[in-house]
């Protein structure tokens, strides 16, 4: 696939919005702080490492006369994905140490595919060719820079040969699996089944999967993981039926001041997503109550292994996390 979820050349950047795939592939200009505030709440932009290619870039070019507070209202955007803040801060401490701003986004961006490349090369390693593999959420070069990290070793597997039957969840209300994750998928000629996300545990009883590979928005210090929400469900289904759940993402994605997935804040959503979004007409009475959190936190004890750019780490997590450190 050529489209690229995010652009920047001569001072202009540009993003995909992805609230219009799979019908319609439209480049926004941003041209303020308020345009790339809104492209992250609204989702136009996402996905952890995607946020944090697209928040570097934002802060650099529109970061205005008040830098502290422009870092802060961007962070508030999305507060769950670490790489947001990660990578806001990092370009903020290039621009007040006298640094330019935009050439550390541009390193963000391309280290970002390098690190995508070497998760894709871990995570392939623990795959066999014939795998059936189920995806939740969409965790593709859409949510990222290139080959991704919960596809990438589909996407790369493909680019080598290998041959994979993928089965993609929906991922309710936002159908991020069906417009986003199949979209990806097909485009570089990947078998695909699309599912709806309560079908898992048939397909799991089946026999058609052979590991599930999901993306994370932040991993706490003992490996306690937030995933889009139905991740977790998931995580319990193939720890009933003994199937490798694998979450692979940044390292810079594990959170080392948060102890516990407890201290991970969950961000919840306009519940009338879950009622008008992608429906012609409204799926409940206007007075039904909606709960619509974005995320829940994987247990670390339902993580067969993380995979980072810094290796394949597993359980204790608390301690090879923090060892993972210095393995470049």
């Amino acid at each position: 696939m050529n489209t690229e979820n995010i652009r920047y050349g001569d001072g202009r950047l540009f993003i995909l919005d992805q609230t219009l795939l799979p019908n319609e592939i439209k480049y926004i200009e941003m041209t303020c702080i308020e345009d790339c505030y809104d492209a992250i709440k609204r989702l136009a932009v996402r996905g952890a490492p995607a946020i944090g290619i697209f928040a570097g870039y934002s802060i650099a070019l529109f970061h205005g006369n008040n830098l502290e507070k422009s870092a802060e209202y961007l962070i508030s955007s999305r507060p769950t994905a670490v790489n947001l803040s990660w990578a806001v801060n990092r370009v903020s401490a290039a621009i007040k140490s006298g640094k330019s701003g935009i050439d550390e986004a541009i390193a963000i961006h391309k280290e970002d595919i390098e690190m995508c490349r070497k998760i894709s090369e871990y995570g392939l390693s623990l795959l066999k060719d014939g795998d059936g593999v189920l995806t939740h959420c969409n965790a593709g070069e859409l949510a990222t820079s290139k080959y991704g990290t919960g596809l990438g070793p589909l996407i790369l597997g493909k680019e080598k040969g290998y041959s994979f039957h993928a089965y993609v969840d929906e991922t309710r209300p936002l159908l991020q699996g069906a417009r986003l994750t199949s979209f990806e998928l097909e485009s570089h000629g990947i078998d695909t089944t699309l599912i709806c996300d309560n079908m898992a545990s048939l397909v799991m009883k089946k026999g058609l999967i052979n590991a599930v590979l999901v993306g994370a928005d932040r991993i706490a210090a003992n490996g306690d993981t937030a995933n889009k929400i139905g991740t977790s469900g998931a995580a319990v289904l193939a720890k009933h039926y003994g199937i490798p759940f694998y979450v692979l993402a940044p390292y810079s994605t594990i959170d080392f001041k948060c102890e516990t997935g407890d201290d991970i804040v969950i961000e919840e959503r306009d519940g009338e997503e879950i009622k008008t979004m992608f429906f012609e007409r409204p799926s409940a009475l206007p007075q039904t109550k909606c709960f619509n959190p974005a995320f829940d936190v994987t247990d670390n004890g339902l993580i067969t292994a993380i995979i980072t750019d810094r290796g394949i780490i597993r359980a204790p997590f608390d301690i090879n996390l923090r060892k993972a450190i210095n393995n470049d």
